[in-house]
């Protein structure tokens, strides 16, 4: 009898064991596939405005954690919270029609014009030996605060602290630690300079 009821308890922990494994394998893969399931979008985006992509798959775990139909309060739109105003001006240097707003919610195009955005800021901030704080902080609080916070800042290290909103410092410390510290998937070597177009 002890025999059988040890075989029994056995089997009950092996059924158990094998759930738990079953349900972590569901749970990571889940997380993998929302995480990569945009790779395609992030990859062509990047590609058409040189950025890295790690940059905008970072950039996009901050502003949506991946989620394309996020609606931001202030009007964001999408994985990577593009505002209609900056929209309107991809739009405009793309000679292509403004995107509504169910547009915008479209991964490739969302992805795009946030891509075309940050770009931007990037080739902005090209002439700091490290552009990338920079522009993450335009992105997030507009060209005229990251243009007051630079001033007088030698590099990105002063310039973080120069930062005057608590928020936009913490977006741009969350970005560049996925981005460069490769949480998001990402190698954990872009240290440097990040290429745009």
């Amino acid at each position: 009898m002890r025999g059988r009821l040890l075989r029994l308890t056995w089997s009950a922990l092996a059924w158990d064991l094998g759930i738990a494994v079953a349900m972590i394998a569901i749970g990571l893969g889940a997380l993998y596939w929302r995480v990569h399931r945009f790779d395609g979008a992030i990859w062509a985006a990047g590609t058409a405005y040189g950025v890295d992509p790690e940059l905008l798959r970072a950039m996009i775990w901050r502003e949506s954690r991946f989620d394309p139909g996020a609606l931001g309060k202030a009007g964001e739109i999408g994985l990577m919270q593009v505002t209609p105003g900056a929209a309107a001006e991809w739009a405009a240097a793309e000679s292509r029609s403004r995107p509504t707003r169910q547009e915008l919610l479209d991964p490739k195009t969302n992805t795009r014009a946030g891509a075309w955005y940050i770009g931007r800021a990037i080739r902005r901030w090209s002439g700091r030996p490290d552009p990338v704080p920079f522009a993450l902080a335009e992105y997030n609080a507009g060209l005229s605060n990251a243009d007051r916070w630079a001033r007088n800042a030698t590099n990105a290290l002063e310039f973080r602290e120069r930062i005057g909103y608590p928020t936009t410092r913490k977006y741009v410390d969350d970005i560049l630690a996925r981005y460069r510290g490769g949480a998001s998937g990402g190698s954990g070597r872009n240290s440097g300079k990040t290429e745009a177009r």
